[in-house]
């Protein structure tokens, strides 16, 4: 007799049916959670029973049983937050986390509500964390293996100025004021160089090895024709150079700028630097200049300032023109000697002081950039992304947390945007997939289901008391 049969029937779809609204249950109770991917049941039929037909032997189904629990992976839609590192995938991939207990487990997850902890460490709500490529602070490119994300310092360190550029006009009807500008100067006077020795001067700042600013200054005045000498000086104080005593102390260089005189353009620029290897009381001794140098491998002449005893500098000195090999060649913007007022157009000079950590910011590459306070952007690290062959076959840890396993592959890792990986999107956070409206159809349909299964029930037992009655 099949009625029993009939009753396990109804008994599977019992079970299965309850462990379907489980599934629905944990979907809607996360339908609020970061980066969550929805589930669903599949069901599949029990054909385990033959019987005898007339026909000859048939199948009779035996209930239902679980087939799968599977994950939808579909995207979510994003929030917009307020934190610049709130990160979501925009496309394919999971953020790489690792556990701060064992460098061997890593974990993978589409939550990126991330932070910097205490000691630096870029984490999530549970102390996980991320996994990317350390840059170069100059190229911004990746160097090394996939590493922990973990600010090791919050300062930058200062750079030392190699460079500066100083582009004037110089009147072409000014009046040569003095022979010879070096002459003029007198490091050892409270005022080394008087207001009518020279034509024109311009000071900027500029950087040491250890971030502090000091003033150059350059002083120009017309030699003859179209030929002006210029010196270049620092304070007399700072001159660190050994033996920088008496009137050379704070002269640095001298120099002509041969202008066309048509054109008022750069012809030639030569530059000696003062050396003191004679006689620093005079700054006219022929042994205290170096040789005139020529133009260096970026074609441009450089001094060499000494702000820390022992450890020189060397600043190219850039006035708007190049040397190619052959030729002064002008920039868009170059020093020249046209019939107005000698005025600065426009100086620079690279290089910086240490700086303090203000802010981080994540592009859309992923890339985790540092603001300072002395004005320094520096590229940090690059958050790493992974994906697999087989996403289904990852296995849920929590904590919004997926493992890798034999049956997911090994994890594919690249950068953001690339290798069919997703973009970053910054200040944003990946919702829960999960529809509500389609979680309560499917309650609704498995509600009526399990009805229907407890009616199995029933009725087959009030057969199977009917059959009982018989022997009354």
């Amino acid at each position: 007799m099949s009625l029993s049969s009939a009753l396990f029937s109804g008994i599977s779809g019992l079970s299965t049916l309850g462990n379907s609204m489980t599934v629905i249950g944990d979907n809607i109770a996360n339908v609020n959670t970061v980066g969550f991917k929805g589930s669903r049941v599949t069901f599949q039929d029990v054909l385990s029973q033959t019987v005898a037909t007339t026909a000859g032997t048939a199948q009779v189904g035996r209930g239902t049983i679980l087939a799968d629990i599977s994950s939808s992976f579909a995207q979510g839609s994003f929030e917009s937050t307020n934190s610049t590192t709130d990160l979501a995938i925009g496309g394919n991939g999971f953020f790489m986390v690792r556990d701060p207990a064992s460098v061997n487990n890593e974990y993978y997850t589409r939550a990126g509500e991330f932070r910097f902890d205490k000691d630096g460490n870029f984490v999530n709500p549970a102390g996980y964390i991320v996994r990317g490529w350390a840059l170069d602070a100059d190229t911004g490119e990746d160097y090394g293996s996939i590493t922990d994300v973990t600010l090791q310092s919050f300062t930058s360190s200062p750079r030392e100025t190699d460079h500066v550029t100083v582009i004037a006009n110089l009147d072409s009807d000014a009046t040569s004021l003095t022979a010879a500008l070096e002459t003029a100067w007198d490091g050892s006077a409270s005022t080394p160089i008087g207001g009518t020795a020279y034509e024109y001067q311009t000071s900027l700042k500029v950087y040491d090895s250890l971030g502090s600013t000091h003033d150059l200054t350059v002083y120009y005045d017309l030699g003859s024709g179209s030929t002006w000498e210029y010196i270049i000086t620092c304070n007399s104080v700072e001159d660190a150079r050994t033996g920088a005593t008496g009137a050379g102390q704070g002269l640095l260089a001298r120099g002509s700028i041969v202008f066309n005189d048509s054109s008022g353009s750069i012809q030639d620029i030569t530059m000696e630097q003062f050396t003191g290897a004679a006689d620093w009381t005079d700054v006219s001794d022929v042994g205290n200049w170096a040789a005139p140098e020529t133009p260096d491998a970026d074609g441009y002449l450089a001094f060499a300032p000494e702000f820390i005893n022992g450890y020189p500098m060397a600043v190219e000195f850039d006035l708007g023109t190049r040397y190619d090999g052959t030729n002064w060649v002008p920039g868009s913007l170059a020093t020249s000697q046209y019939a107005t007022a000698s005025t600065t157009i426009f100086q620079s000079s690279n290089g910086y002081g240490a700086g303090d950590l203000q802010s981080v910011n994540v592009g859309t590459d992923g890339v985790i950039t540092g603001q300072y306070s002395n004005g320094q952007v520096i590229p940090l690290y690059r958050v790493a992304l992974a994906k697999f062959q087989n996403v289904q076959g990852l296995y849920k840890e929590g904590g919004n947390l997926f493992r890798e396993t034999r049956v997911s592959g090994d994890p594919i890792t690249g950068r953001p945007g690339a290798n069919g990986l997703g973009s970053i999107s910054p200040n944003s956070l990946e919702q829960s997939n999960v529809d509500i409206a389609t979680e309560f159809v499917k309650m609704i349909t498995t509600q009526r289901g399990f009805q229907a299964n407890s009616k199995i029930i029933t009725v087959t037992d009030q057969m199977l008391a009917e059959l009982i009655n018989l022997k009354r």
